[in-house]
């Protein structure tokens, strides 16, 4: 995101995106436009690499860099990348540091071949097979747990017949919540880790002949979407898929029963206009919205959501309780991505520079403004703030989330508990730090109006973790 907020919110870690097309055709295109559907997922760093399954082994054509996908890539570098497969990625850093050095795709050459690499999520005991890796001679030096991830894959490699074998037998290994795009010199591997914590999503679409005979592997479908693909299904949690010159064909040997699919997909993450495991993102928002306004009393003049992750839930509440639903804030679309400011002025100068208040609409009105969460309350107290500056006469806090208490390990940059505001004070004590003349959360209870019977991990609620 543009950061000029970006200490006040959480990240997910990365987006990734994979592409076959079976009969030929050049797909790092796809990837640049796929990349783009997923920036909000990273805009730290973005990567792509393609080969030509009809060409000779080991030809890899690769290019990452720190930045936007749009700063990366320009169209003469991918006029240059030729090759039918590919896999492309978009980093938010959690585990390994903001550098170029822990850019993906992560990309190897070993004694069977090449193998590239995107990974979202976060290996919880990555350190522990680095120590195996070391000892074995395999890796010395690795910034990051998707290059232990690669490594892994490419020692099982060695004693296993395919590259899904091998695959299979380190994701057995793996504690954590991971999304996974592989990419050989004659196939596309995605896994998805057994809690379906991390989301994966299989599309296809048609290639000039009119055959849909292109394979996509995305993190939403919002991406498949952006190419002109079309959705075929969710990749199960614990599935490893494999698509080659023969087709798609699907392992299910580490699918189980206990599920914990990562809820804050659905209340911030994924694109409004995504559908994950089933459940549309914008509906699931509208309805938290809904939710919120069911449990709450307080008389208000309008309804104002957060650009842009509080919008839907402003619609669905404004429907439930008849408030009527308005635009507050002016978004600034073109400010360019920048680095956190390091101090609290310059912080106010960059919410002030994101958004302005249309003082005609909120003057002499109480206001109920909704957003996705609180973190740190910073943002949150800076907007109250200029609304009451423009003549707001109450402002009423509504989150369409429980209160932040506890980290989170699978790849999401939940800050420590000493920095989670809700974690050291009473929510009366955040309403009167931000400001607020009266501040409601969602409770877990009402992720069932959310996202049905899908079953979540809300560890960073209820300190109830999946993956120990």
């Amino acid at each position: 995101m543009n950061s000029v907020m970006a200490d006040d919110k959480i990240h997910e870690e990365c987006g990734v995106f994979g592409i076959y097309s079976l009969s030929g055709e050049a797909v790092a295109q796809d990837i640049y436009y796929g990349l783009t559907a997923l920036q909000h997922r990273g805009q730290e760093a973005a990567g792509i690499a393609v080969s030509d399954t009809f060409g000779p082994m080991g030809n890899l054509s690769i290019k990452k860099d720190m930045g936007l996908v749009s700063e990366v890539f320009h169209e003469e570098a991918l006029q240059n990348m030729k090759g039918n497969i590919g896999v492309g990625h978009v980093r938010y850093s959690t585990t390994g540091g903001s550098r170029v050095e822990n850019a993906q795709p992560i990309a190897m050459n070993y004694i069977k071949g090449i193998l590239a690499l995107v990974h979202n999520g976060n290996i919880v005991n990555a350190l522990d097979l680095k120590y195996e890796q070391m000892f074995k001679g395999l890796a010395h030096y690795t910034t990051s747990d998707t290059e232990v991830l690669a490594y892994e894959i490419i020692g099982e490699r060695v004693n296993s017949q395919t590259i899904e074998e091998a695959i299979k037998k380190s994701a057995s290994k793996l504690k954590g919540g991971y999304a996974v795009v592989i990419m050989s010199p004659r196939k596309m591997v995605g896994v998805r880790d057994p809690f379906g914590i991390k989301p994966l999503i299989l599309g296809k679409k048609k290639g000039s002949t009119g055959e849909e005979d292109t394979y996509i592997l995305a993190s939403e479908s919002a991406a498949i979407d952006a190419v002109g693909g079309q959705v075929v299904r969710d990749i199960e949690p614990g599935e490893v898929i494999s698509v080659t010159r023969d087709g798609v064909s699907s392992d299910r040997t580490l699918c189980q029963k206990k599920r914990a699919h990562c809820i804050f997909e659905y209340i911030y993450f994924a694109r409004n206009d995504s559908v994950m495991d089933g459940i549309e993102i914008h509906e699931a928002r509208v309805n938290a919205g809904r939710a919120l306004a069911r449990k709450s009393d307080v008389k208000a003049d309008i309804v104002v959501g957060v650009p842009e992750s509080g919008i839907a839930a402003a619609e669905g509440y404004a429907l439930e309780s008849g408030i009527p639903f308005a635009h507050a804030f002016h978004k600034n679309s073109y400010i360019g991505r920048s680095f956190i400011k390091p101090t609290d002025k310059e912080r106010q100068t960059a919410v002030h520079m994101k958004l302005s208040v249309l003082k005609s609409v909120v003057k002499d009105k109480s206001i109920i403004i909704i957003d996705d969460s609180i973190v740190r309350g910073t943002t949150m107290k800076q907007l109250i703030e200029m609304l009451k500056a423009a003549g707001a006469k109450a402002v009423h806090v509504r989150i369409s989330s429980p209160p932040f208490l506890y980290p989170c390990y699978y790849g999401t940059d939940v800050p420590t508990a000493k920095q989670l505001i809700a974690s050291q004070h009473s929510s009366e004590e955040v309403c009167k730090s931000v400001g607020a003349d009266s501040l409601q959360y969602l409770a877990i209870e009402d992720f069932k109006t959310m996202v049905g019977d899908l079953p979540l991990c809300t560890a960073c609620f209820n300190n109830e973790y999946p993956v120990k």
